[in-house]
């Protein structure tokens, strides 16, 4: 059994030509916090293409390009900087504005995300690091009025000690609260005991600022592996599919 799982693991890096990875070297990592979209749900495009429409709605035309670099960052700030990029309305009239915004992407994200599935693999890995032993919590760019009805249709709820949305916190990625956050709810007082995993720069970013014991990027979404070679990091994977076999039984 072992050996078929390390053979199925080959075969999915292969794929990306990532190494396969070996044990990760840190044995006293307690808690892995997933981001959420890209990492163990799947990225269709939706962020982005809602992000667009709702502020071309407003008179505010982005590309896909700029929204980039913005993935993962808490999707109010997002707004508000495209708001204070090209709008010359007064800071009362703009604060207006990105509240019609953010309403308005809020509600059309989430019945977006009603039928958005789980990575290919993800339930089955989140289930066997529960088993193995780790603790687990979830970080997220968007509300938690987006988040929990996510987790309550998957039946998520029971594996997460701690989900933590962008507005749970004073600032988003790449600032590390949320990371915090997560560490506060699932008591675990050492940063070097919290591993981080995402797909975007600024998920690394964050891990990094925090100072984790481990930073992994997935390429499930929508950062590239020449993205997230940019950032430090501890290992790069296909997906959180090769997480369990990454970190093992918990000592």
């Amino acid at each position: 059994m072992k050996l078929s799982r390390r053979n199925s693991l080959k075969a999915l890096t292969a794929a990306l030509a990532l190494p396969v990875p070996s044990r990760a070297s840190d044995p006293g990592i307690q808690l892995v916090v997933l981001d959420v979209g890209g990492t163990i749900i799947e990225d269709r495009g939706d962020v982005v293409a809602t992000m667009q429409s709702t502020l071309a709605k407003r008179g505010i035309v982005v590309t896909a390009d700029e929204i980039g670099p913005w993935r993962g960052a808490a999707k109010r700030a997002v707004v508000q900087h495209f708001v204070d990029l090209r709008s010359k309305k007064n800071d009362a009239d703009r604060k207006a504005l990105v509240d019609v915004i953010y309403q308005d992407f809020n509600a059309q994200l989430d019945e977006a995300y009603r039928t958005v599935p789980p990575i290919a693999g993800a339930e089955a890995a989140i289930r066997q690091l529960r088993e193995n032993g780790y603790l687990l919590a979830a970080t997220t760019g968007f509300d938690r009025e987006i988040i929990v009805p996510i987790f309550r249709r998957l039946g998520w709820e029971k594996y997460f000690v701690a989900v933590v949305a962008s507005n749970d916190v004073s600032r988003g990625r790449p600032a590390p609260y949320m990371l915090f956050h997560a560490m506060e709810t699932a008591q675990v007082e050492s940063v070097a005991a919290v591993m981080a995993v995402g797909d975007t720069r600024l998920d690394l970013q964050a891990a990094n600022n925090a100072g984790l014991g481990g930073t992994v990027g997935v390429l499930s979404g929508a950062g590239s592996e020449e993205q997230l070679r940019r950032e430090p990091h501890t290992h790069l994977l296909a997906s959180v599919a090769s997480l369990p076999a990454l970190l093992g039984p918990k000592h």
